[in-house]
Order: structure tokens, then C-alpha cells, then sequence
């Protein structure tokens, strides 16, 4: 690797998202000059960015080599494996490539976007098909997911083969496509795998991960206990699977389907359209469900990790066509995603205040998880064999976690690695080369900006302070203005003598700083301020303007 980090006669990983965070996955590979990128995902906005909706890891290191990017595979269809492209797949510049469910959801974003002649769309065969991008020939093999049309990546290269296992699980009852056996996964590591790039999210689980076929059961037996009352089920919308599941619920319990979100409605759509819910009912529509008697309906409603505007909690406000009384049943047929529980508490809360009863998968059999327990980890490093392990899609712990169960498993070596860090696969002993710069970006309105930047860093300021605005009139006084100080019942009498201390530290400045706008401007501004603290604690952001 030369110093500007170009990969020579070896093969690279560095990841730009998704090591160290669940979420914003985007990975590259590097061998004989040539970069490929496998995953452009984002994240949902936290709390720590006030005011932003979407996160994106930046692509700045791999946007000065576009002219060295060889394309851009994507694994599945989940967000935080897909959702940045319509962001930044343009400005790259390379072909997409993808098997036919994700392929048409990543179409329809680029629709909305306006960027569908701009960005070069390859639909891949979803049985096992092939792809030749410079050094690298990548072939997608299927596996379980909580989507349709999972897939792991057999990566060629002149140094070895990588298998990127993508978001995966095992799953004997699949419902919804056909994963690869342990046959055939077998006979990959009896073909030779050199690094085995691995999903981490559920390393701690000493569980395996579960069926989905024991999820219908599960849900099937809940639906008809609670016969006579009104049933909402709220689910991930892209578990394909989990939708063909209730709809086969719905015909075998003699309940009418109603659909309420437009990400149920879209992902009905494309599944359809694909091949898969060739049986699903026909939903009906509000109206509809209302007018039937209460054990005759099954409402599917997105809104499972509490969003404010999702159908959930606008049923939960009493706020929306389809209405929960007393007796009637929600059941969460999805696990909580860490940092939604009081997102999703405040829902819960709301239905409980209303007599509503619900049941979660800590209570019922109603969900599994899309990502491997132990069991699942410990039966792909038996039957693939790699050479190394290279842990991702995890925080540090799960990543440091899943590099010791490899180990203690028998792979003999395993590289830990986080967001920046370039490792060397082959040839040698495999680990890190170098650290790069990667960083996180926000939408923030209809801008992407830096996640660390100063709007983003006075917002926060703002939100812990408040605000406090000093105008100078010119002749020695001021008019102060404060915002967001705990000041409700003291404001007048604070204003009153924020002004005075403004007025006392302009009178006491002398010679060229008592005609300097600069210095009348921060002496203002620290008197105000030094009366806020006074006052109330806070040391606002404070703004002096000068009128005229």
C-alpha cells in the first residue's frame, strides 16, 4: 500500500461505517489498485444531533479515489445498508449492483430523488449470481435474513476469498426465500475461505437467533386467543417474511387485513412485484375495519419502535381513522432497537392509560431476530473454516466479543478492527496498516453537513442554555432579549438589571475602547451574560447587535 493509502499487490478491508455502530454499513475491499465498496447505508438521527433526521458515515476517503471504485454491491435492502445512495451514489459515480427486491427499492429512491439517469442500476440474478468488477468477482449467496433476498458476498480475489456475510441468521424455516444449506457452505470451506468478514450484532445471545416458522406458530396461537377483540400487530415493515405470515394469520383466524403505513403499502408492493405475497389478502380499507365487528379484523400498523408519526402512535393518540378501546390487543411482533425504549415506552404507556392490552416477544413467541446468536456464529466458522475472522456490523464490544468466540472456536487468527482502520488480509500475517480520517455526516434540513459542526454544536448549546440577545441603541443603553432561561416568573425584574449592568460597563470603558465597536460589543455581551448566571445558573449563547 503506498502512503496515499492505494492498495498494491494485496488485499484490503477498511470500514468507513458500521464497525463500531449498528447502522451507516459501508465497507470497501482494495487489491491491485482498484477499490470496491460493498454496502451505502445510513443511520437515523440521535438525540445528540438535535434538529437532524438522517446520519451518514462520510465517504470523503473513497470520494478522492472514485476514479479507483469499481462499483458498489449491496447486500440487502435494509436502510442501514442502502439508505445513503440516493446521497452520494451520484457523485461516485460507479455502477450499482443488486438482486431484484433491493434493487427495486433502491430504484424507487432514486425516483424520488430524481437521480434515475444518473446512477447506472444492475439488477443480479438472486440465485447465486455473478459479478466480474476489476480484481474482484463477487458472487451473492443467499442467506436468512429479516428481508427478502438476504445475501452473503463470495468475494475472488487474487489473494484469497473473502465471504461478507452481510446481516444474517439460521433459519430451518425460512418462510420467504431459499438460504444457502450447510452442504453447500461446506463445500465453500472446502474450497478455501481466507477471511470470513462477520455480522456481530447478536454475538452476546446465547441463543440461536430462531425461526420464523415458530414466529407464525407463535403468532397464530396469540390471534386466536384473543378472539372477539380488535388485534393490531406492529412489525418491521421489510420482513417480507413476517407479512406473509400475517396474512396467512388472517385468512385462518377469519379476520379481514387492514394496512395502515405507507412503508407497509410500499414494501406490499415491491414484494408483490418480485415474486413474494402472491397469497397475501387483499387489505380493506379504514372504513372498512371499523365497520366490522371487533374479532373480525387484524390491523398490521407500522410504528413498532415508537415514531412520533407513524400509524401506532396516532391510533395510540386517538388520532387516526382506525381506533384501540378498552379490551382490544396490540402484540410488538419486533424487539426494541437500543435507543428507542422511551420512544417506544411512551406508546406503550399511552395504549396502557387506555385499557389496551399488548404482548411483546419477552411475553410470546411473536418474533425472532434477523441476526446470528452464538450457536449460528459458531456453526459458520465450523463449516466455512476461514483463516481469519473479521468482525463488523457491531459496537466495540460486540466486534471484541465476536473476535474472542472465533478464536475459541478455532479460527486462527482474527483482526479487530473499527471505522478508519485499513487492514491487510493478504498477503501475510493479516492486521492493521494504517487509520484513516472517517467521520459522521447529517441531513440537516435539505443539507448534508458535518455531524461535529458548529450548527449542530450551537444547537446543543442553545438547547442546554438558552439564548440571549443584547441590542445597543448607539447612545449608551441597551435592550436585552433572553430565550429559553428558566426565568418565567423573575424575567422583568432580570431584564431590568441586565440592562443596567450593560449600561454600567459601557460608561466604564475608556479612550479608543470606549469607541470600538468590538470592544462595546463583548463588553455588553459579558455583562449580560455574568446577569444570566446571576439569575438563573445558565450562561447562555449570547448575541450583541448594534442598532442604528
Amino acid at each position: 500500500m503506498r502512503k496515499d493509502y492505494t492498495p498494491e499487490e494485496e488485499l484490503l478491508f477498511l470500514a468507513l461505517g458500521g464497525s463500531g455502530e449498528i447502522g451507516m454499513n459501508v465497507n470497501l475491499y482494495g487489491c491491485r489498485g482498484k477499490w470496491l465498496m460493498v454496502d451505502l447505508g445510513m443511520s437515523f438521527g440521535a438525540a445528540e444531533y438535535p434538529g437532524t433526521e438522517l446520519m451518514f458515515a462520510d465517504p470523503e476517503f473513497i470520494e478522492e479515489r472514485a476514479d479507483d471504485l469499481v462499483g458498489i454491491v449491496l447486500t440487502h435492502a435494509h436502510e442501514d445498508h442502502i439508505g445513503a445512495v440516493p446521497y452520494f451514489a451520484a457523485d461516485l459515480g460507479v455502477p450499482i449492483y443488486a438482486t431484484p427486491f433491493t434493487a427495486d427499492l433502491v430504484l424507487r429512491k432514486l425516483e424520488e430523488a430524481g437521480l434515475v439517469g444518473e446512477v447506472e442500476l444492475n439488477v443480479i440474478d438472486r440465485e447465486h449470481g455473478s459479478i466480474r468488477l476489476g480484481p474482484f468477482e463477487v458472487t451473492y449467496i443467499p442467506l436468512s435474513h429479516s428481508i427478502a433476498e438476504g445475501n452473503a458476498l463470495l468475494i475472488e480475489t487474487p489473494f484469497g476469498r473473502v465471504f461478507h456475510t452481510g446481516d444474517w441468521k439460521l433459519d430451518e424455516e425460512p418462510l420467504i426465500g431459499v438460504p444457502a444449506t450447510e452442504e453447500e457452505l461446506l463445500q465453500l470451506g472446502d474450497e478455501g475461505i481466507l477471511a470470513l468478514v462477520c455480522d456481530s450484532t447478536n454475538v452476546f445471545n446465547s441463543a440461536s437467533a430462531g425461526s420464523e416458522g415458530a414466529v407464525y406458530r407463535g403468532l397464530l396461537e396469540e390471534v386466536h386467543s384473543h378472539r372477539g377483540k380488535r388485534v393490531l400487530v406492529t412489525t418491521f415493515a421489510s420482513n417480507v417474511a413476517r407479512l406473509q405470515t400475517l396474512g396467512r394469520i388472517a385468512k385462518e383466524t377469519g379476520r379481514e387485513l387492514c394496512v395502515a403505513g405507507r412503508s407497509l403499502d410500499r414494501i406490499i408492493e415491491v414484494a408483490q412485484d418480485n415474486g413474494y405475497l402472491q397469497d397475501f389478502p387483499k387489505p380493506i380499507d379504514f372504513d372498512r375495519a371499523m365497520d366490522l365487528p371487533r374479532g373480525k379484523v387484524l390491523i398490521l400498523a407500522t410504528g413498532g419502535q415508537g415514531e412520533p408519526r407513524a400509524a401506532l402512535a396516532r391510533i395510540a393518540e386517538d388520532q387516526h381513522p382506525l381506533s384501540l378501546t378498552e379490551g382490544d390487543v396490540v402484540l410488538f411482533s419486533s424487539r426494541q432497537i437500543p435507543g428507542n425504549e422511551l420512544a417506544i415506552g411512551r406508546i406503550q404507556n399511552l395504549l396502557a392509560d387506555r385499557g389496551i392490552v399488548m404482548v411483546t416477544d419477552r411475553q410470546s413467541m411473536i418474533h425472532v431476530s434477523g441476526h446470528p446468536g452464538r450457536p449460528d456464529l459458531q456453526a459458520i466458522y465450523r463449516w466455512l473454516r476461514p483463516e481469519v475472522l473479521v468482525p463488523v456490523h457491531g459496537e466495540i464490544r460486540h466486534m471484541h466479543e465476536q473476535a474472542r468466540l472465533g478464536l475459541a472456536t478455532g479460527i486462527p487468527s482474527a483482526v479487530f478492527q473499527k471505522n478508519g482502520d485499513i487492514v491487510r488480509l493478504a498477503p501475510g500475517k493479516p492486521g492493521k496498516l494504517a487509520e484513516v480520517r472517517t467521520g459522521r455526516l447529517v441531513l440537516d434540513g435539505d443539507i448534508i453537513v458535518p455531524a461535529d459542526g458548529e450548527a449542530i454544536m450551537m444547537r446543543r448549546r442553545l438547547a442546554r442554555d438558552g439564548l440571549l440577545i443584547v441590542a445597543l441603541d448607539g447612545q449608551g443603553g441597551a435592550q436585552v432579549h433572553g430565550v429559553g432561561l428558566p426565568l418565567d416568573e423573575d424575567y422583568a425584574e432580570f431584564v431590568e438589571e441586565a440592562e443596567r449592568d450593560v449600561a454600567d460597563a459601557l460608561r466604564k470603558l475608556r479612550g479608543s475602547a470606549a469607541r470600538d465597536p468590538a470592544e462595546r460589543a463583548e463588553a455588553a455581551r459579558l455583562a449580560a451574560r455574568r446577569a444570566a448566571q446571576r439569575w438563573s445558573g445558565k450562561k447562555p449563547q449570547t448575541k450583541v447587535l448594534a442598532l442604528r
